[in-house]
């Protein structure tokens, strides 16, 4: 079974790319997108509408509601599930999408965990209700674990301390004990586009999302979830938050401080994968379908 990615900053164009490849190749597609994983957070997505989710498989969208947890373990089901799929008919898996870090842990794997009993898990839940004091106790416990994690990293603080209550062991010794394990070995293809276009681009889905109801959108996922669930934190519905509280004025404005932060975003996402996919292979979004193309057929 043949499989590749297809990475690159928001708005170059990666899904209908992703798109015209899998209706050329009989390709299926697996989402890297961190807010297209979410059901009923379509248009600050920019999700891909039904009409074309039904012309190719896919999978990564639409998986899980806005208050519940997702992570990169999960995310590893997803690609095994899409990847049982591709062999069982006999096609190629594309990946597609801007979270980098998610095709690095696929790449790179991640070290086996142990089961936790149902004592672990309560003594850490324990733990938790006071993050300062359960990031101390670790830190006395693996200070070096903890100098990469923030105070307030409370999923790496669970993960850290449910290591220990379980093996006895400070988390970075059991990971030097228990290495990852990579789970895919795969060519990563990059669409390359000039600054000034990629803002243009970003300029005018802004305005796309705002003209198909981002607004009414952000205040239906407020009223259902509130602003605590993650997802509420992304760009795109934490300004629409602020406009809707008054604190950005005009809906000029709020496009304005959407696009200067996803201009942002693209800029970090550029340099991630330049620093962490160096065998990647760059090209326009033509030279890059004509080179996935070929890939995928030889």
């Amino acid at each position: 079974m043949k499989e590749v990615a297809i990475i690159g900053p928001t708005a170059s164009g990666k899904s209908a790319l992703a798109l015209k490849i899998a209706q050329q190749t009989g390709a299926f597609i697996l989402s890297l997108d961190s807010l297209a994983i979410y059901k009923k957070i379509d248009i600050v997505s920019a999700k891909p509408s039904k009409k074309e989710l039904a012309l190719v498989p896919h999978f990564g969208i639409d998986e899980i509601y806005p208050n519940e947890y997702f992570s990169v373990e999960r995310f590893f089901t997803l690609y095994q599930n899409a990847r049982a799929h591709c062999q069982k008919e006999n096609r190629p898996l594309i990946i597609v999408g801007g979270s980098g870090f998610y095709l690095k842990a696929l790449h790179e794997g991640l070290s086996p965990m142990p089961h936790f009993t149902q004592e672990t898990k309560q003594k850490v839940q324990r733990l938790l209700f006071d993050i300062s004091r359960a990031y101390d106790f670790l830190k006395k416990i693996d200070p070096i674990f903890t100098s990469k994690i923030t105070p307030k990293d409370r999923y790496r603080i669970q993960k850290g301390l449910l290591i220990f209550f379980e093996t006895q062991l400070p988390p970075t010794r059991y990971f030097g004990l228990h290495p990852p394990q990579p789970l895919a070995s795969l060519k990563i293809f990059e669409i390359d586009m000039p600054r000034e276009v990629l803002r243009k681009r970003i300029t005018q889905r802004t305005n796309q999302m705002i003209q198909k109801g981002l607004i009414d959108e952000i205040c239906s996922l407020e009223k259902e979830y509130g602003r605590a669930v993650t997802p509420m934190k992304a760009i795109g519905i934490k300004e629409t938050l602020a406009y809707l509280d008054g604190k950005i004025k005009g809906v000029d404005n709020l496009a304005y401080q959407i696009t200067l932060h996803t201009t942002h975003l693209a800029k970090r996402q550029q340099t991630f994968n330049k620093t962490q996919f160096s065998w990647r292979i760059s090209g326009s979004s033509e030279e890059i379908k004509e080179k996935i193309e070929k890939e995928l057929a030889d």
